[in-house]
């Protein structure tokens, strides 16, 4: 289990920079989409996405926190070893939420280029107003 915590973390690094990105775009997307297009699940899964990233967050701060510590008063490696282990132990729930429900950006996505495109009204512009007779 620690080295499949392990690896659950390191396949997500490189989607946690954009994630929160990742998650406005499909709010967005999802608020513009005909209701016929939108499965029940996706507002759902969201803020369960939302939720589970806000955690990643926290427990990278607090790791965070645990390495400075150990720089100012070194402790043995093992100890070190085994607080990276917790970390990912901890975040694992949350990683399998990214896992399991991160499809629901993709669906969100695809729905969102099906979707018709909504025509909408561009104001006119303001007129200009006329120049005086005398003055050029």
């Amino acid at each position: 289990m620690v080295q499949r915590d392990s690896e659950t973390w390191r396949t997500f690094l490189p989607v946690r920079p954009g994630a929160r990105q990742l998650l406005a775009t499909a709010s967005v997307q999802l608020q513009h989409l005909p209701a016929g297009d939108i499965s029940l699940q996706w507002a759902y899964r969201l803020r369960e996405l939302n939720r589970a990233l806000d955690r990643l967050d926290e427990l990278r701060r607090e790791h965070a926190e645990v390495r400075e510590a150990h720089r100012a008063a070194p402790v043995s490696p093992e100890k070190f070893v085994d607080s990276v282990a917790e970390r990912n132990e901890e975040a694992w729930g949350y990683l399998d939420t990214w896992a399991t429900a991160g499809h629901t950006l993709l669906d969100i996505h695809a729905a969102a280029h099906k979707a018709p495109a909504r025509w909408i009204p561009v104001p006119a512009p303001a007129p200009t107003p006329a120049r005086p007779a005398g003055r050029r």
